[in-house]
């Protein structure tokens, strides 16, 4: 007997659904920082065992959409409740509920199991707090098992995954046994940078800019990357590259390290900036840029 299916990772912006589906599948595959929106878009992760293939999927955060790349990111959202074999419903001990009612009501009326992990318990000072939340998300989803996680420190998560096994369906694998993800090297390589761009720039700046890798060419002792920043304004262009370069040279340090060590191999890596004016609400650049 084999047994397969999509494990599909909800939630609010910044309850660690990243840090979560890192873990469980044991590599760096989401881009992970302490900003809101990190992730934009649906990416899976695959676990292969003899008898078993998981297809986790990470999500961006659910929010109200405000540009027409939010409505892109919510439809990734909306696809992943669509074809979830079981939704893991990520929450953390600050969240009091969530935002998005929709979306809850969709959780609440999916056939498929729901486990709900409340995450970031090493930060809870109160016992009477936890205990709290718990019953409050057994209140709003009565079916679910509900197991308090550190995602970040790995508490209680070795339970997760003997329990998914349990409760997978029959079936043949979706996926080539020895493949980790859906996902192209390019793809990677340009969530780097734009981890890179989160961590080192504030406000606007880091939610205007969209990464392609525009060449690829793996020579036989390096490989050389050509990236382009796309902003929305010429202003912030000049705030992204900084005095003489300084900024952009420092995320390009800081990516390349992370880059070698991604693929395991010397990178030569050339940075532009440059603008494409209001590229968030158009929706032939979302296409272009992979959102549709």
């Amino acid at each position: 007997m084999h047994k397969s299916g999509f494990v599909n990772i909800i939630g609010s912006p910044n309850v660690g659904k990243s840090t979560l589906m890192n873990k469980l599948v044991g590599e760096k595959l989401s881009i992970i920082t302490s900003k809101q929106q990190t992730t934009r878009h649906r990416i899976m992760g695959i676990v292969n065992g003899e008898n078993h293939q998981i297809v986790f999927s990470d999500t961006p955060g659910v929010l109200n959409p405000h540009y027409k790349l939010h409505e892109s990111m919510m439809r990734f959202v909306s696809s992943a409740l669509q074809d979830a074999d079981i939704i893991l419903f990520v929450t953390d001990i600050f969240e009091t509920k969530m935002n998005h009612e929709e979306t809850l009501e969709r959780i609440k009326n999916h056939s498929s199991p729901v486990l709900v992990l409340m995450n970031k318990i090493d930060l809870a000072k109160d016992p009477a707090d936890l205990e709290g939340k718990v019953n409050y998300w057994k209140e709003q989803i009565p079916r679910a098992e509900i197991l308090p996680i550190s995602a970040l420190h790995g508490l209680s998560i070795d339970f997760i995954m003997p329990r998914l096994i349990e409760l997978l369906p029959e079936g043949e694998a979706f996926f080539p046994k020895d493949e980790l993800t859906d996902k192209p090297m390019r793809f990677f390589i340009s969530e780097i940078v734009r981890e890179k761009i989160l961590q080192n720039y504030s406000k606007e700046i880091p939610y205007s800019c969209e990464v392609v890798v525009e060449s690829y060419k793996d020579k036989e002792n390096i490989v050389d990357i050509r990236v382009l920043i796309y902003v929305n304004r010429d202003s912030q262009k000049a705030i992204l590259i900084g005095h003489k370069g300084s900024k952009m040279k420092k995320v390009g340090i800081e990516s390349r390290i992370d880059i070698e060590a991604f693929i395991d191999k010397k990178v030569f890596l050339d940075l532009y900036v440059k603008v494409d004016k209001d590229w968030r609400d158009k929706e032939q650049k979302l296409k272009k840029y992979g959102y549709e």
